[in-house]
């Protein structure tokens, strides 16, 4: 099963594609969009849109533009989106993030769990930059180490000790570069442990129910082997921390 698809269905039951609580996701976006009746917002790394339509449904003077290079979790954007009543006020495009670019610019663009697209936290604040109208803010979510990772953990997330920092070397960095924090949240374990329930969970189910689709099995071993390596190598050790920033 090809790597796209597998995390659609993952992601299935979960609020967004990221350890954050449906709570947390509203804190975010009011607090992202500000007391603007009117404003555009960019996602560069959307999948299925759910941050996109969940702002614009609270937001009707807002619109909205999602990139991503899944072109069915695009159509299922857009079919939440028709859903919800905000179609027509959100464009979708079916490409790679690094290449977008738009003739005018956003009051917010996001990122959360996507910075892999540009090769890690800097590279897509640096991506992003361009694409802020002034005063604009930046919504964007990455990994730290919440302590110092074991070899389990490592060898469970396929990464090495310098893919990230702790939390307050990876917010120096960022400062460093010019951006000032004006709010955030760390996940936490709570909100950790349900999307990595939910993952493990909705990937092993779907696999029950479809006994003869042929991807059941490699979905079944994917779920088996990302729980063995959450529960005995990164629980408590990989933290997740979502950034709203400013330029200056």
């Amino acid at each position: 099963m090809d790597r796209q698809r597998l995390s659609r269905l993952a992601h299935a039951r979960h609020p967004v594609a990221a350890p954050l609580a449906d709570e947390s996701v509203a804190r975010l976006l009011e607090r992202a969009t500000g007391h603007a009746e009117a404003g555009r917002m960019l996602d560069l790394g959307c999948g299925e849109g759910a941050w996109l339509v969940r702002a614009l449904a609270a937001r009707p003077r807002w619109r909205a533009v999602g990139v991503d290079l899944d072109a069915d979790a695009l159509t299922r954007a857009r079919e939440t989106a028709t859903a919800l009543g905000v179609v027509r006020r959100i464009g979708l495009h079916h490409v790679d993030a690094r290449e977008f670019g738009s003739a005018e610019p956003f009051d917010l663009v996001l990122n959360v769990g996507a910075t892999h697209a540009f090769g890690g936290l800097l590279p897509t604040l640096a991506a992003v930059r361009d694409q802020l109208a002034p005063g604009g803010r930046v919504l964007v979510g990455e990994a730290f180490w919440e302590r110092e990772p074991s070899r389990a953990a490592l060898e469970g997330l396929g990464a090495d000790r310098d893919d990230y920092a702790d939390l307050a070397t990876t917010t120096d960095r960022l400062i460093a570069e010019g951006w000032t924090p004006v709010d955030g949240h760390v996940s936490s374990q709570q909100e950790w442990d349900a999307y990595e329930f939910s993952w493990t969970g909705t990937l092993a189910e779907w696999a029950l129910d479809h006994p003869d689709d042929p991807g059941a099995a490699s979905a079944r071993e994917a779920a088996d082997r990302h729980r063995a390596a959450w529960l005995h190598g990164y629980r408590g050790v990989l933290g997740f921390v979502t950034y709203l920033l400013r330029r200056g």
